[in-house]
């Protein structure tokens, strides 16, 4: 039997990993790479696992282009990313608006700023910054509600 690492106050359980799926791979992987800063490190014809920074994973996985999600639905409708400065969350504005996908940038009540947009499928996407670990959320954001 291996020992656990303690655990403090600020240690748990932590979100490692996000899979999509997509009408065309090539589209998406680029769209997330270059958006997101992420880098390909595994890739086949049907799927890619892009790793961030912090090692953050997003698996793409191409289901052809009949793939549907509907919102609204039960499941997860949209992930949240944290840009790693305010220079790195103008850079994501700037990159979609350069493909026509950004919707809107807001100053939250919180102290943070929340950019967002929509992917290669038309799929919410939302970039904030400062993250939740340095402007904690302390109420229910508006955009929940509005998709």
């Amino acid at each position: 039997m291996g020992s656990e690492p303690a655990r403090g106050p600020d240690r748990g359980s932590r979100l490692a990993s996000v899979v999509t799926f997509v009408r065309d791979l090539d589209q998406s992987v680029e769209f997330y790479r270059e958006l997101l800063g992420m880098r390909v490190t595994v890739r086949t014809s049907t799927a890619a696992l892009l790793v961030g920074s912090d090692e953050t994973q997003l698996y793409v996985r191409a289901i052809g282009p009949g793939g549907e999600h509907p919102l609204g639905a039960v499941g997860v409708q949209y992930v949240i990313w944290t840009a790693d400065s305010i220079e790195d969350l103008h850079r994501c504005e700037r990159a979609l608006k350069e493909r026509s996908a950004h919707t809107t940038t807001r100053e939250m009540a919180d102290g943070y700023t929340m950019v967002e947009g929509r992917d290669p499928d038309d799929l919410p996407l939302v970039i904030a910054y400062p993250g939740p670990q340095v402007a904690a959320r302390s109420e229910i954001m508006p955009r929940i509600y509005a998709w």
